[in-house]
């Protein structure tokens, strides 16, 4: 008889520290009544428009493998909505861009990467913005993907900026940016540098 294996896969170190932790201190500091009123964070998408290089295969490659290193998700192909005659786009259009949706345990350890190691990494950092859109969330914008780690010198040559939304339910914006600040993402400090 073959014992069927057993893993003990533990849960990230930034989802055990919100569900044990985070949760109660939030719920106090924010005046809560309910423990479901708490902000949670639901899903993170990385996304890289193509734009003007939406024929070369080239960096359509290299756009894909910095998404794929970078979030260890393998990334999808986002089509156009609407024709645009300016930029010679048409509704339907394959390869505008490339996002990925993070959820579960590898959103929580992508955020740990991207607070802990990835935004230490910019030169010259005073923290990131602190605009929130109406329904909590929150976007990052990077202009240049050498910032990651997980990427060598060579995969770096060819530059590009990536988008980074940060969905949060129950959140606004007081309880968003609460949340983020308690895993660790530094917001530059009010009134200037």
């Amino acid at each position: 008889m073959v014992k069927p294996k057993t893993t003990t896969a533990t849960a990230p170190r930034l989802k055990a520290l919100y569900t044990t932790q985070y949760v109660k201190e939030l719920q106090t500091e924010l005046g809560l009544e309910n423990v479901h009123q708490v902000p949670k964070l639901e899903k993170i998408v990385v996304s890289v428009g193509i734009g003007k290089n939406k024929d070369d295969k080239r960096h359509y490659e290299a756009v894909k493998n910095t998404l794929t290193k970078v979030t260890g998700q393998a990334p999808v192909d986002r089509m156009a909505k609407k024709s645009i005659a300016g930029f010679k786009i048409r509704a339907g259009m394959n390869r505008v861009g490339i996002n990925v949706t993070l959820r579960g345990a590898r959103m929580y350890e992508f955020l740990d990467r991207l607070a802990n190691v990835t935004l230490p990494r910019v030169r010259d950092f005073h923290g990131i913005g602190t605009k929130f859109d109406r329904g909590g969330n929150y976007n990052l914008g990077i202009t240049d993907q050498s910032i990651f780690p997980e990427l060598s010198f060579e995969e770096t040559q060819l530059v590009h900026g990536m988008q980074i939304t940060f969905a949060i339910k129950e959140g606004d914006k007081v309880k968003s940016r609460a949340l983020l600040e308690k895993f660790g993402l530094p917001f530059e400090k009010e009134g200037g540098r």
